[in-house]
């Protein structure tokens, strides 16, 4: 699963059967203009993780209006692409970098990679999704990785699901939650990172171990914990999972609405809002681009309200920029999260590592 967060929509409709749309401009046109081409090459490369996607409709407008072909290169999960950015820093693989978030932000920031620029239609960007002021780096999207819930089984044993953090050391909830694992997940981290946020540096070791005591389950990634763990998802009814309470994202039920077979009324799984983290993914011009003014263009396009208005239903993300409007799918089957816990970029990059390292040896141990 890639660090968007995003998120978890393209890798839940993938489960669900369904193909997403690659995001990548006329191949004719790429063999023409690639990477070693001078820097007036009407192509520009967009590095992303592998859940990035786009209306084709939508990224041809882009490219007719202003001219330049977009080539999109998948490069794993966020952190491994990012990876690859830093050991080419200076002689990138593209023109811009999406999909680095507020976990991995400072990071980047630190290792040099990308030309400040101010997007054309920052303006319009909601202020609190504004992390770096040198702008280096351009808010796209932003996400909560949150617990979801199996309705039915709490409908079933008539208890009321968990709505916040506290709530799941409770004895009601032992052995029903499902998280995956800090060190190898982005949804993991972030749920971490939610405790980190909410009882700081010390009390979240204690809500740990009581967690533990409770009964979480640990499990290497998304994919294992919700498609197969987790008992109110599409996938993990079919894998007979008998965990009613998963780590995901607040996006997921309308995904489960969106991809069900028959199309249900109601989302089969909920929210509780009150467990949230939220990331926010963002896109730099890479220093050393080949096309830098395609590179620009390209940014002004990701914050336009026509990229952002198709973003949700394609990522399975909320757009940045005020005037932007949610599908009706996000409105009537999302959630809103009004207070998600949060955890400045320098703390952590500055403690992720011993963070990880310490809640390993709390929980996996």
């Amino acid at each position: 699963m890639s660090t968007t967060k995003k998120i978890a929509g393209a890798a839940l409709a993938a489960a669900l059967g369904v193909t997403t749309l690659s995001a990548c401009g006329g191949d004719a046109k790429d063999k023409s203009a690639g990477a070693g081409d001078a820097p007036k090459s009407k192509t520009v490369t967009l590095v992303s993780h592998d859940s990035f996607n786009v209306t084709e409709a939508v990224l041809k407008e882009f490219e007719q209006q202003s001219g330049y072909t977009v080539k999109v290169l998948k490069s794993g999960d966020a952190g491994a692409a990012l990876n690859q950015e830093i050991l080419t820093k200076g002689s990138p693989r593209g023109d811009v970098f999406f999909g680095v978030d507020n976990t991995l932000l400072s990071r980047a920031l630190d290792n040099g990679v990308f030309t400040p620029y101010q997007a054309k239609g920052l303006d319009t960007v909601k202020p609190e999704f504004v992390l770096d002021k040198q702008h280096r780096v351009t808010p796209v999207d932003s996400g909560d990785i949150c617990v979801n819930y199996d309705k039915a089984y709490f409908a079933d044993k008539k208890i009321a699901p968990p709505q916040t953090l506290d709530d799941l050391v409770k004895p009601e909830y032992k052995n029903l939650l499902v998280t995956e694992n800090a060190a190898t997940s982005s949804p993991g981290l972030g749920f971490l990172l939610a405790s980190v946020g909410k009882y700081g540096e010390e009390g979240w070791k204690d809500y740990w171990s009581k967690l533990k005591a409770n009964g979480v389950e640990v499990v290497d990634g998304w994919e294992q914990a919700y498609n197969e763990r987790f008992s109110g998802s599409a996938g993990g009814k079919k894998a007979k999972g008998d965990r009613p309470l998963v780590v995901s994202y607040a996006s997921s039920p309308p995904v489960e609405v969106l991809y069900g077979e028959p199309q249900p009324a109601e989302a089969p799984t909920g929210v509780a809002t009150g467990t949230c983290f939220r990331q926010v993914e963002f896109a730099g011009l890479l220093k050393g681009a080949k096309n830098e003014e395609g590179g620009k263009a390209l940014i002004d396009f990701l914050v336009s309200k026509k990229f952002q208005e198709d973003m949700p239903l394609q990522m399975f993300v909320n757009p940045v920029v005020k005037d932007a409007k949610l599908p009706d799918l996000f409105t009537k089957h999302g959630v809103v999260v009004d207070k998600p816990e949060n955890v400045a970029p320098e703390a952590i990059a500055k403690n992720r590592e011993q963070w990880v390292k310490t809640w390993s040896s709390l929980v996996v141990k």
